[in-house]
């Protein structure tokens, strides 16, 4: 089996329109634990994970993974902040990535049932998933990209519009993939989230990295005074 990691990042752009939305960026993520990328509004959070994931064009640098860019894709997953459901059954729509590649529908439906009971949705297998709440398809949307059991799982601010109960319900299960070995790489605003979920921290400001280390490091003693004023909720511009 191919390792992903280490991912080394250099001197990757992405551009919109001649505007730059993240980058230069110069960054190594080996592939343990849960790394949170965090920053202000704009600061190009977004961008980056999409850059690493493949869905935002790379003009200029690179983006290397430890095997071929296709191993790599294959076994990614991209969770977005507003989560996007299939116009069908919540079994159906755990059923899908997994008949997409090419799993026995009998199978297939066995983990989607399993899957929608481990997220507290095992009551609702028939209901049409996008009349759920919005913690209820966001649980959803990550059990749907979990079900294939990727090595490597981007989540882009998970539980920006949810509720506290929603938000620690999301919150185990992303605890839970960890701990199974599912790399997670995940955007937040919500630093008391950043706090308990990661093991490494990349801080981005105007679309760079501003500063990056272990999340006990960062929090206790940030190296930069960007990233001290951050902390503090300040204006960081």
């Amino acid at each position: 089996m191919s390792a992903l990691f280490p991912l080394t990042v250099k001197g990757a752009t992405t551009t919109r329109r001649g505007k730059v939305l993240a980058g230069p960026i110069d960054l190594t993520l080996d592939g343990g634990g849960t790394c949170v990328v965090i920053g202000p509004n704009g600061a190009g959070k977004t961008s980056l994970l999409r850059m690493l994931h493949g869905t935002a064009r790379i003009t200029r640098g690179q983006v290397t993974w430890a095997c071929d860019t296709e191993t790599a894709r294959h076994h990614q997953a991209f969770v977005f902040q507003h989560p996007v459901m299939l116009r069908r059954s919540v079994i159906e729509n755990l059923v899908y990535p997994l008949r997409v590649r090419g799993m026995p529908r009998t199978a297939a439906r066995q983990r989607a049932v399993d899957w929608a009971t481990r997220i507290g949705l095992g009551h609702m297998l028939e209901r049409h998933a996008p009349v759920l709440s919005g913690g209820e398809q966001q649980k959803l949307a990550i059990a749907r990209a979990l079900i294939v059991e990727p090595r490597l799982l981007f989540l882009d601010e998970p539980c920006a519009s949810l509720d506290g109960r929603a938000m620690r319900e999301v919150e185990e299960i992303l605890v839970q993939a960890a701990a199974s070995g599912t790399r997670l790489i995940l955007s937040t605003h919500d630093m008391g989230q950043a706090r308990r979920l990661a093991d490494q921290v990349v801080f981005l400001l105007r679309g760079k990295v501003q500063e990056t280390g272990l999340a006990k490091n960062f929090f206790d003693q940030p190296q930069t005074s960007q990233a001290v004023a951050f902390l503090n909720g300040d204006i960081v511009e």
